[in-house]
């Protein structure tokens, strides 16, 4: 277990292009284990972009690139020799739209990432899979149907097979790509209700265009602007008394 005072995930002047999205120069950002910190910001202003660059997601995109440092636990995940399989099992990511594999089973789902190292004992997996949707809050729906399509959920529900799909190989880190978006009021209050329940197990960064769902999940809040990080601090802090006047601007609705 990484030290107390060391940050979960932490970026040193960190900038980043994916493909068309907006770039983000020169981030520093500490995230510290077992809080959810939320990034906020317009549209096109490289939250996105950001996010990838942490599990570097953006190598899948031609021209697509990155500076700086990424630390986990303080070892860079840009080092030489780093595997970006085995990086990616330490920083899950759920993405805006709900991306269940269309042609495996519920339980197929769950259990995709464990089998990149190998195959393991059924009894092994049905425990492992068990536990992902129970901290998934999905179990009790599932559960008499675990080898059925995972595209006969519905989208909440396959938002939260996502979930379990992240959780299942242990991360130390879940990415949140505005996991709500797409979802109606009640799979989105459901979303919320797990995130504040897995912050006792994992570090979640989570992109949000709803600024009272950073309110309400988030212990930190980093405001990005035209690709550039303006602020970050408690996210109770940066919704009442923000320090800068850009961000106090964004937070009352005057542009956005």
């Amino acid at each position: 277990m990484a030290d107390p005072v060391m940050p979960r995930l932490r970026t040193e002047t960190l900038s980043a292009m994916y493909g068309s999205f907006a770039g983000v120069k020169d981030v520093s950002l500490s995230f510290a284990a077992n809080q959810v910190h939320a990034l906020i910001g317009p549209s096109g202003c490289g939250k996105s972009t950001f996010l990838r660059a942490l599990n570097r997601l953006h190598e899948v995109i031609e021209g697509a690139w990155v500076s700086g440092h990424v630390l986990l636990d303080g070892a860079d995940i840009y080092a030489p020799g780093v595997s970006v399989t085995q990086l990616r099992r330490k920083i899950g990511m759920v993405f805006q739209k709900p991306t269940p594999f269309p042609t495996k089973s519920i339980y197929d789902n769950v259990a995709a990432g464990l089998m990149l190292d190998g195959r393991r004992k059924r009894a092994e997996l049905d425990t492992v899979v068990e536990r992902a949707l129970q901290r998934a809050a999905l179990w009790d729906e599932v559960k008499d149907r675990l080898h059925t399509s995972a595209m006969a959920l519905s989208g909440g529900q396959q938002q939260r097979l996502c979930i379990a799909r992240s959780v299942a190989p242990e991360p130390e880190v879940i990415l949140f790509d505005e996991p709500t978006a797409s979802l109606d009021p009640m799979g989105t209050q459901r979303i919320e209700e797990l995130v504040f329940e897995l912050k006792q197990e994992f570090t979640i960064v989570i992109v949000t265009h709803n600024m009272q769902q950073a309110a309400r999940v988030s212990d930190t809040t980093s405001f990005f602007y035209l690709g550039k990080m303006i602020e970050h601090g408690p996210t109770r802090q940066i919704f009442t008394a923000p320090a800068i006047e850009q961000t106090e601007a964004y937070i009352t609705g005057r542009f956005g």
